[in-house]
């Protein structure tokens, strides 16, 4: 029943299914970000029923029926292994449906723009009798308002027609199926059995499923982690192509994931997510070699003990005057268990090795984290 995109061949590598939102195709949706991603990961994204390449549904079909579906998919690729999985609204419902049916299958799973319940039954009851009485046509509108955060589809049209020109050809009764499994699925009291490691993406500016959708993803299963976009919508593959396969390479591939782990718990979860969320085509490159040398190569080698890296990061600050990272590791040191009263002996012993004005401007700014 789904049509299967490969994105990247790699049959020595690890499977990623990607699985696409309501409306779109895999192809509009997640083929700028798959292009991206740095890991090696054997890519085939798939069709909803009657949308991209996919047959339209010959009946109802239910979300645990499209995570069957997948399934068979994924073994047709590999028989009977594990893959990776990241999908985008009702593309991570499918994944939250397969985390939960099929456990053992799914090593890790990315969950976009997505809730354990979107939005009410009634209201996807009426959007489905809308689209059998007037085509998908008559909600085109409505979903370039929900897809995309404000401006977006003004200054991305190459991003944006092509995703509203997938929702046009979807077949119009294929949608109405979509949209009464979308309205039968509320899997909110079981996120407590999914034991697999997932990353709940948020859009800041998503209103069909917000940031606290995810967060309740996030903090229901056994090993989540929650990371939100500003400046995106329903879309987030589609509007921020370089942040999602980032934060798909922090998650999948095991060196990253390794570092940005290690990372995490020293600076902090906050700080870090904030900093990903941060990330630009830019800065892409910067941010995955730090997370992949500086903390999945250096933090995580077993010579030294954390607390030891914080001495020696504290005095190397100090001396090369890095201010704003000095902020960052004294919070970083008393994560690792530095006492206050160790602290001050590091900036005591660089007054007379680095000098007395770096450490005047040590103690300055350590003072200040401390209070705070």
């Amino acid at each position: 029943m789904l049509r299967a995109t490969v994105f990247a061949e790699a049959p020595d590598r690890p499977l990623l299914l990607l699985g696409p939102s309501v409306g779109t195709s895999v192809e509009a949706l997640w083929r700028q970000c798959a292009t991206r991603l740095y890991g090696r990961y054997h890519v085939v994204g798939f069709d909803l029923p009657g949308h991209g390449a996919s047959a339209p549904a010959p009946g109802p079909f239910t979300v645990a029926d499209l995570a069957r579906s997948v399934l068979e998919l994924a073994d047709q690729v590999r028989p009977g292994n594990s893959f990776l999985y990241a999908g985008d609204s009702l593309g991570a419902a499918i994944g939250l449906q397969l985390l939960l049916d099929h456990p053992g299958r799914v090593s890790a799973a990315a969950l976009l723009c997505t809730a354990a319940r979107i939005g009410t039954a009634q209201m996807w009851h009426e959007r489905a009798a809308l689209v059998r009485a007037e085509g998908t046509a008559a909600v085109v509108a409505g979903s370039a308002g929900r897809w995309f955060a404000p401006g977006f589809a003004d200054r991305s049209p190459q991003v944006a027609e092509p995703l509203l020109d997938a929702l046009r050809a979807v077949d119009d009764a294929s949608y109405a199926y979509a949209c009464e499994a979308l309205a039968g699925f509320d899997v909110r009291d079981r996120l407590a059995e999914i034991a697999a490691p997932v990353l709940a993406v948020a859009g800041a500016a998503d209103k069909p499923t917000p940031p606290d959708d995810l967060a309740l993803i996030a903090d229901g299963v056994v090993h989540g982690r929650l990371v939100v976009l500003d400046g995106v919508a329903h879309l987030a593959p589609a509007e921020s192509p370089e942040v999602v396969a980032f934060l798909l390479d922090q998650h999948f591939d095991p060196e990253r994931a390794a570092g940005i782990a290690v990372r995490r718990e020293v600076l902090g979860p906050e700080h870090v997510d904030r900093a990903t969320a941060g990330t630009t085509a830019f800065t892409r490159d910067f941010q995955d070699l730090i997370t992949r040398y500086a903390w999945g190569e250096i933090w995580t080698r077993e010579g030294l003990a954390r607390r030891d890296r914080s001495l020696i990061t504290l005095t190397a600050l100090i001396a090369l005057g890095h201010h704003e990272e000095l902020a960052m590791h004294v919070r970083a040191a008393r994560t690792n268990g530095l006492s206050v009263e160790e602290i001050k002996e590091v900036i005591l012993q660089t007054a007379i090795y680095c000098g007395v004005p770096a450490a005047n401007t040590a103690f300055r700014i350590a003072q200040r984290v401390l209070e705070e």
